[in-house]
């Protein structure tokens, strides 16, 4: 692999699809450029090359779509941008958050555990409304922090939160399973 495409492969996910590093994303940009790279390096392409394209077409493919995962995913390109502006997001040694912010997730959770016991999907409809609400209001927050204000400490801090509804989401999700 030449130099150029080996900085290519190691270049932030903004870089590798052109995409100006910030919050707000074009979503139609970002989708046109990832067809455009998937196009000119999928192994199928590289299906009668030798071995060490067939290898760089695997790499390519690989870093491409872990990066359009990160670009997809709120959460995910938040900590990309925070990690390109210094900031550690710290997710395993930093959760301390805010007491009202716990004493929310902890609310949350019981009303969870209810409807669980309660078998009543009606009442996991109703908290995951509530917690898309939060979340869509909370990337708002963290795209202000970072693209207006390029506060990326204070975004640091929503990304955190961020990562504590995504949980709760998932155990939603799980929840639907146990209900049905």
């Amino acid at each position: 692999m030449n130099a150029a495409a080996e900085r290519a492969l190691t270049s932030s996910a903004f870089e590798l699809f052109g995409l100006e590093p910030a919050f707000a994303l074009d979503a139609e940009a970002l989708e046109r450029s990832y067809r455009e790279i998937q196009a000119r390096v999928h192994p199928d392409r590289f299906a009668r090359a030798g071995d060490a394209e067939r290898r760089a077409s695997l790499q390519w493919t690989t870093r491409v779509n872990e990066a359009y995962r990160a670009l997809r995913d709120p959460l995910r390109r938040a900590s990309h941008l925070l990690e390109l502006h210094g900031v550690d997001v710290a997710f395993e040694t930093n959760t301390a958050m805010p007491p009202e912010f716990l004493m929310q997730q902890m609310e949350l959770r019981e009303s969870l555990e209810e409807a669980v016991g309660k078998k009543d999907a009606a009442s996991l409809d109703a908290l995951r409304r509530d917690l898309e609400q939060s979340k869509r209001m909370l990337e708002k927050q963290i795209g202000e922090s970072i693209d207006a204000r390029k506060d990326y400490a204070g975004a640091a801090g929503l990304v955190r939160k961020l990562m504590f509804l995504d949980r709760l989401g998932a155990e939603i999700d799980l929840a639907y399973e146990a209900v049905e």
